[in-house]
């Protein structure tokens, strides 16, 4: 069977108008001769909805009733879509992930699937049905329902595709594609025709909206091409595969940014071995991610100024950890919430010299300063004052050429 998995987005499914667009769509695909797997999320604004509610029901709602509450999101857009493609004289019927049955391991709320049993599925398919599956759920080895996270409706989509070998995988959206930077900041961003795994995963993990994460390393790892697309035009959208598949002579493939982070700098910290353990354990424990990270070594050795940032929704629980630490002794604690976070993304620098200098000399022309540097193999991070994004981003790309 040639099988295609479209996958809906929040906004894609909307409303009622939009619903009927989408069937259109699966329509147009089954007229090609393919076999339709669709996958989709909740309408737009429901999942938080429903988040809503648990808050006013109790502060400490159980994470297993959590994911049966916030599952309920995609039952209702699937069985709509469903009901249209049956009012319009195609076969399709909806399917929640326990009903298929899609087998998650992991936590409540951050399940990933490990298993799709696939019979029934494939009977309805050869049977001329259009499956419509509830996107971000499956059940786990309790038979409780589970969910992925925000964002997990890609992540079952790409799992279908791997399970059932998809010919494509196919996110639709409400944008054309990946853009070099988010339009918001820069409205002259251009939609990137093609990107590999690891520019995305890069992107996604540094601010990039259109895909989660742990998505995009799904399917690295079980190497499935997925095309990103507006289900609002009928334009090319993004394809974002392997690294060989890529041929362009782009040295930076991307720019993202970010309006959330803060920096921190303990003053004077007394030097000793394992005293960042010590600072960052408790932190971890507390399940706040730390970004960058820069440590200045004074003169005589027995000090040190650690500076890092967070997301500064979780600044004031930071803060507090850190002044309740009795295992360190610093000199001062420094917060600054004004910075925000520029990286440059492609798998051109590997093999390009001069990439740091260039960014960092187009920087220092326009009068920006940098703050703090972190670096990978395909990314260059940079902190700056959060009054210069707009102009970073925008001299990032005239240097890098992502306007041509």
């Amino acid at each position: 069977m040639k099988i295609v998995v479209l996958k809906f987005g929040g906004t894609s499914v909307g409303s009622i108008e939009r619903i009927k667009k989408v069937t259109n769509i699966i329509i147009g695909y089954i007229k090609k001769k393919y076999k339709v797997i669709v996958v989709s999320s909740a309408m737009s604004g429901e999942t938080n909805e429903l988040i809503k509610k648990s808050k006013k029901i109790s502060n400490n709602f159980s994470p297993s009733e959590y994911d049966v509450l916030l599952s309920t999101g995609e039952q209702a857009s699937c069985a709509l879509i469903a009901g249209r493609l049956n009012h319009l004289g195609y076969k399709s019927n909806s399917w929640m992930g326990w009903q298929i049955p899609i087998f998650t391991e992991g936590n409540y709320c951050s399940s990933r699937i490990s298993t799709i049993y696939k019979k029934n599925i494939l009977n309805f398919l050869r049977s001329g049905g259009i499956p419509v599956i509830a996107g971000f759920q499956g059940i786990n080895v309790n038979n409780r329902i589970t969910t992925l996270g925000r964002g997990g409706s890609d992540a079952s989509a790409i799992m279908l595709s791997k399970f059932f070998k998809a010919k494509k995988c196919i996110i639709y959206t409400d944008v054309e594609g990946v853009m070099t930077t988010d339009p918001r900041t820069l409205k002259k961003a251009k939609k990137i025709k093609i990107i590999s795994y690891e520019e995305m995963l890069e992107m996604a993990s540094l601010g990039a909206k259109v895909m989660q994460p742990h998505s995009i390393q799904d399917a690295r790892l079980n190497r499935i091409n997925i095309d990103v697309k507006s289900s609002f035009t009928n334009k090319e959208g993004t394809l974002i595969t392997k690294r060989k598949n890529i041929s362009n002579n782009k040295t930076i493939t991307g720019i993202t940014s970010t309006k959330n982070d803060s920096k921190i700098t303990l003053v004077g910290v007394k030097d000793r071995p394992g005293v960042a353990a010590s600072i960052f354990k408790p932190l971890s424990q507390n399940f706040i991610n730390v970004d960058m990270v820069v440590q200045n070594i004074s003169a005589n050795g027995k000090e040190t100024d650690l500076t890092f940032t967070i997301k500064t929704e979780e600044l004031q629980k930071t803060s507090k950890l850190l002044r309740q630490n009795k295992k360190i002794k610093f000199k001062k604690l420094i917060i600054d919430k004004n910075v925000s976070k520029v990286s440059i993304i492609g798998v051109g620098m590997i093999t390009t010299p001069g990439v740091t200098y260039r960014m960092f000399q187009a920087l220092a022309n326009k009068g920006i300063n940098i703050l703090v540097i972190s670096t990978s193999e395909i990314k260059i991070s940079v902190l700056i004052n959060k009054k210069n994004l707009k102009k970073a981003v925008y001299t990032l790309h005239k240097e890098f050429g992502l306007y041509i």
